[in-house]
């Protein structure tokens, strides 16, 4: 739940799932960014073109997309439960 400072900061307390969610979604932005300039993807340079390395990447790149999503639009269960 976001916290208001007295200064007017609003901080906001993240768990490891946001983090590494919230990189996961970088390294995807980045990836297709260069998929879309240069036609270069990362991943399958990293890993081989179809190979199991690339596909668990992919797969979870996706699964962070849909949880940030999820983050973005189901408020905060004890934010929820606060304004009860």
């Amino acid at each position: 739940m976001p916290t208001v400072t007295s200064n007017g900061t609003v901080v906001v307390r993240r768990n490891p799932v946001d983090w590494i969610t919230g990189a996961l979604a970088v390294i995807g932005a980045i990836n297709w960014g260069l998929v879309g300039v240069a036609h270069f993807d990362l991943v399958a340079a990293i890993f081989g073109a179809g190979s199991a390395g690339a596909r668990i990447v992919y797969i979870l790149v996706g699964l962070a997309g849909v949880y940030l999503l999820i983050r973005a639009f189901v408020p905060n269960r004890s934010h929820a439960l606060a304004s009860r």
